[in-house]
């Protein structure tokens, strides 16, 4: 093992008999009869010993978390909003969901919109869950039902550790030529168990917590489908149960979805028996986020000015004014939204979006006349900037 090394106990191989469930596939698909499962080793008490190099990495990461929470994370919720988002986003993409921003907020508002985006919805309610309460197996299968309840293929199973075998890679019709075959489903329950003893430990690095945790998650793969999603869900959550963040999601995800190999081959180390490369990945990961968020907090701070001067600096308390003020907790909404919240009559509200979207602060984000889901198109921009600048660092620096 390197210097930078994190020994962490090692997976074993069974080999199990396998039949398969739905016949399909090709002749040697259906008459494949064993797998190699791979089975954890359980980490509830593992005692991880960071080398001087990683220690100092994560707690550079932990400070430039630290630092954008404590500055921004209960005064500008346009950044708990974009960040949320922006994870979730770039979670997706890591397991090859896209969709343009568009079609995104249409979907977490309800509209009909591709797959793609409403996975991305459904990913950004699973991603709140875990940051905004405790960690347990209630909270993580909750947060997997979210995920899932729009998927009509896998609803039913949607908050349920998975009741079969599942693989990685190879045919779809049996585990032949898989590149990671989990352990058998009637063992997951004990190893769920035993992860989240570990991610409710307070006595081990919290960034190096957070990656075993995931790394963890992944070997297990106690679900039937987004795994990948609620792995890293839920080490988000971490952060926030040990009290590094406390409104603020960071959007390191972003980072990884650069670097799928280097992520993928981390995992790897992980299962056998070296967390070190994950954890360098995930400080250094977070550090770039967590700075490049900050320059979008920055850039979010100056928006309501700017807004006030493409407007001609609208009287106080007007249904405009009140409105800007509005953006500043919820920058994508519909007529119906500034009724509720801002009591607004239809006719004010109506009159005071028409001008906002002549002068360049809000548009519309679908085509239908009635029912307009709007959107702050500064505040769309940088979510998308965020995301492109979290890339090109990653690129170049992981």
């Amino acid at each position: 093992m390197s210097d930078s090394s994190v020994p962490v106990p090692t997976s074993r191989t069974e080999t199990r008999p396998w039949r398969q469930e739905f016949r399909g596939g090709t002749i040697d698909d259906r008459t494949f009869a064993e797998v190699a499962v791979s089975i954890p080793a359980r980490i509830g008490a593992v005692d991880l010993q960071l080398p001087s190099e990683l220690t100092t990495l994560s707690e550079t990461a932990i400070r430039a978390i630290s630092r954008l929470d404590a500055e921004h994370g209960n005064t500008l919720i346009p950044l708990s909003y974009l960040l949320l988002r922006s994870e979730s986003i770039a979670s997706s993409k890591i397991e090859a969901e896209e969709a343009p921003i568009d079609d995104f907020v249409r979907a977490l508002h309800g509209a009909k919109s591709n797959s793609s985006a409403t996975a991305m919805a459904a990913a950004t309610g699973a991603l709140d869950l875990l940051t905004s309460g405790a960690i347990s197996a209630d909270s993580v299968s909750r947060a997997h039902r979210l995920l899932l309840a729009d998927d009509t293929s896998e609803a039913h199973l949607a908050g349920r550790y998975r009741p079969l075998q599942n693989w990685i890679g190879g045919s779809d019709h049996s585990p032949r030529g898989a590149l990671y075959v989990p352990p058998p489903p009637e063992l997951v329950p004990g190893f769920m168990d035993d992860l989240l003893a570990f991610a409710l430990r307070d006595d081990i690095p919290t960034i190096a917590q957070a990656a075993v945790a995931h790394s963890q998650f992944e070997a297990i793969h106690p679900f039937t489908d987004g795994n990948g999603r609620i792995g890293r869900a839920l080490a988000a959550g971490i952060l926030h149960s040990r009290g590094v963040t406390t409104g603020i999601t960071v959007p390191l995800a972003a980072a990884l979805v650069e670097v799928r190999d280097r992520y993928f081959g981390a995992l790897n180390s992980h299962h056998s028996g070296d967390a070190g490369p994950m954890i360098s990945l995930w400080s250094k990961s977070s550090v770039i986020a967590a700075e490049e968020a900050q320059l979008t907090a920055h850039r979010l701070a100056a928006l309501p000015n700017v807004w006030r001067d493409l407007i001609g600096r609208p009287r106080e308390n007007s249904a405009a004014a009140r409105i800007l003020v509005y953006l500043a907790s919820d920058p994508v909404f519909t007529i119906d939204d500034l009724e509720d919240s801002l009591h607004l009559s239809s006719s004010s509200a109506n009159r005071a979006v028409s001008s906002l979207t002549e002068a360049g602060v809000l548009r519309g984000l679908t085509s239908r006349k009635r029912n307009q889901i709007w959107g702050a198109d500064d505040v769309l921009a940088e979510l998308e900037d965020l995301n492109l600048r979290i890339g090109d660092r990653a690129r170049s620096e992981l």
